[in-house]
């Protein structure tokens, strides 16, 4: 987490070299990119094994369709409030962990410059393990999320930054271990969460 609030401050101070969305000649069509959480990975208590490849394509300057993959492990309810303190505490994680793989779909709306709003539906197939990593089951849970940001544009258009406050919700959630619903059940099946994606920029067409 230090190494993720350092890393935003940084961006944030060199301010003076971004630039927001606007309405220029050019504009690129595809991306790629992932997310800050990646720095996850460097915590060596509870590492997530955190990967996320994301990449986009931009059918008008203003609407945007991406696919993305994101691969992770989790022992602790999703529903946990980000930033909670039951997260990490004793008692609270589940009896073993689970292992997403999430091939995810996504829609990007751009209304006023960098300001936008997206939904992404996440697929998320889950392979659930005791503590000694051994196998107890199969499951699939459907995350629909939804994210408030704004796309932060920096050299020339090359690089981006979206900031943005987002909830997600999974209104599928199939094959759980009792074992894992024994322990998630006091929480809700949502969440609040930050969005912190990046990505660059390829591909300039130029407008008549």
């Amino acid at each position: 987490m230090r190494i993720l609030c350092i890393t935003l401050a940084s961006l944030f101070a060199g301010s003076s070299q971004v630039y927001a969305q606007d309405q220029d000649s050019t504009y690129k069509k595809w991306f790629a990119g992932s997310t800050f959480y990646l720095l996850g990975n460097f915590d060596n208590v509870n590492n997530p094994a955190y990967i996320q490849v994301n990449v986009g394509y931009r059918i008008t300057p203003k609407d945007v369709v991406s696919l993305r993959f994101k691969k992770s492990v989790y022992a602790w309810p999703i529903g946990i409030p980000f930033g909670s303190p039951s997260f990490d505490a004793a008692g609270e994680n589940y009896p073993g962990q689970a292992r997403i793989l999430a091939p995810t779909l996504g829609y990007q709306r751009f209304w006023w410059k960098g300001a936008y709003t997206s939904v992404q539906a996440l697929n998320a197939f889950e392979k659930y393990m005791d503590p000694n990593k051994k196998k107890i089951g199969n499951g699939y849970t459907l995350y629909l999320d939804f994210y408030l940001g704004y796309q932060f544009r920096f050299f020339k258009n090359r690089f981006f930054f979206e900031p943005a406050i987002g909830c997600s919700y999974w209104p599928v959630r199939t094959n759980v271990p009792e074992s894992f619903k024994a322990v998630e059940k006091k929480w809700p099946n949502y969440f609040i969460q930050p969005g912190l994606d990046f990505g660059y920029n390829f591909n300039v067409k130029r407008k008549k």
